[in-house]
């Protein structure tokens, strides 16, 4: 999905310019990266809302058109205000399409219901990561990485280092520094583990 941020040069800086600019609807923002200096920008506040509340939005290179100047770039951080519905400040960094960039994505499980330790033992699948950092080229960034818990079994964890069908030219940065994050367990209640030892005294005293 191809996301196009609008957003205008901004000139004046400091904390009054800013809090004059929130008044008027709008985001103060800074673009950075790439070699190139840093440079202010403003954004309209509903407009940002209404993409921030997409999630392909935070794991996409995205258009950042600066008064009809295109660049790529990474959302990198929002700052809120505490209590109110209010995007105080964005940060983008700029893409150069040749360097590999670090992004965390959206992690999306499928067939949970079909894992034998759900299906045969009454399991439940806990979710220990709902996303993951990943290495790759801009060109290669996925907007999530499914993964497919059909194979999971009672009291089992399912690792990075499991998950099929990884986009090509796409890594996870915690394998690449040797550590293989748990991901998913499939967990049986504790009632279900008790039940066979319960059933079984009686037969034990017959």
């Amino acid at each position: 999905m191809l996301f196009e941020v609008i957003a205008n040069a901004r000139q004046l800086q400091g904390t009054g310019a800013s809090r004059r600019l929130r008044n008027a609807g709008k985001v103060p923002a800074v673009v950075y990266g790439a070699d190139k200096p840093a440079a202010s920008v403003e954004l309209d506040h509903n407009a940002l809302v209404q993409q921030l509340r997409k999630e392909a939005f935070h794991a996409s290179v995205l258009i950042l058109n600066v008064d009809g100047t295109k660049e790529q770039v990474l959302l990198r951080d929002v700052q809120s205000h505490p209590w109110k519905k209010l995007i105080m400040h964005v940060d983008f960094q700029r893409v150069d399409p040749n360097k590999s960039i670090h992004m965390k994505v959206p992690l999306h499980f499928k067939n949970g219901d079909l894992a034998p330790g759900v299906k045969l033992t009454g399991g439940n699948i806990t979710h220990i990561l709902n996303e993951a950092e990943v290495i790759c080229l801009p060109k290669d960034l996925p907007e999530f990485i499914e993964v497919d818990l059909s194979s999971l079994a009672a009291g089992h964890t399912l690792h990075l280092s499991e998950v099929k069908d990884l986009p090509n030219g796409v890594t996870f940065l915690s394998l690449s520094r040797g550590a293989d994050q748990a991901i998913a367990a499939c967990v049986v209640p504790r009632g279900v583990e008790e039940a066979p030892a319960a059933g079984a005294a009686p037969a034990a005293a017959a």
